[in-house]
């Protein structure tokens, strides 16, 4: 079972940063950015690959790069990390327009990880009820979908949201624009795990990872 690390807040460079939006000013922020996917979307299609799957390894492929990305809470209320980060993303029901939440381990074989999130869609695409596998473990993150349209700002609302370190991120209906492909991505990141600088490595890195897609391999 993995546990989280406690942070030496003695060494830490962020602990009064930390403290600061943690405990006297909680609070969030989100970011909207287009990733430029054309590359990753002619990779897709010649190695018969699914676009979803492909998508969320790629986030959880940074968010496990990064501590910043996989921070808790213990019990005596320290921050920590936790040593792998698993993503929990939805599987839209069309006959009940409802949506589900699952979740697999991380795998850092693209293969591997897409084959399993495959056959998860695919049993749980009608589920009825939220969490068909039970609920998620402590140490996942959430990425969802909005295929059915784009957009330029998404947030949202958590009530309760400043006790939430997790990313969150909100993948939008590609946009053809200038002869390349878009894809709307949001991000929702508490200033306690996070500042401005490491979101924008990590959309950096996500920008590289769609643009140099020998990993999507074959088929």
């Amino acid at each position: 079972m993995d546990r989280p690390v406690p942070i030496d807040l003695a060494t830490w460079p962020r602990a009064e940063l930390f403290a600061h939006y943690w405990r006297a000013v909680p609070c969030t922020y989100a970011l909207t950015v287009d990733i430029d996917v054309t590359a990753f979307v002619a990779a897709l299609k010649t190695a018969g690959r699914k676009t979803y799957p492909a998508q969320i390894w790629a986030i959880a492929t940074v968010v496990n790069r990064h501590p910043e990305f996989r921070m808790t809470v213990t019990d005596a209320g320290n921050p920590a990390i936790w040593p792998v980060s698993h993503p929990a993303f939805t599987v839209f029901n069309t006959e009940r327009e409802t949506f589900a939440c699952v979740w697999t381990p991380y795998d850092s074989d693209f293969a591997r990880f897409h084959n399993a999130v495959v056959g998860l869609l695919a049993t749980h695409r009608s589920a009825t009820t939220m969490f068909p596998q039970g609920e998620a473990p402590a140490n996942a993150f959430d990425v969802s979908s909005v295929p059915w349209t784009s957009f330029t700002g998404f947030t949202l609302q958590i009530d309760g949201g400043s006790q939430h370190l997790a990313p969150i991120f909100t993948i939008g209906q590609y946009v053809e624009r200038d002869g390349r492909t878009w894809m709307p991505l949001a991000v929702q990141i508490h200033h306690a795990a996070a500042d401005g600088f490491h979101t924008a490595r990590l959309v950096e890195e996500l920008r590289v990872l769609f643009r140099d897609v020998a990993w999507v391999g074959g088929a």
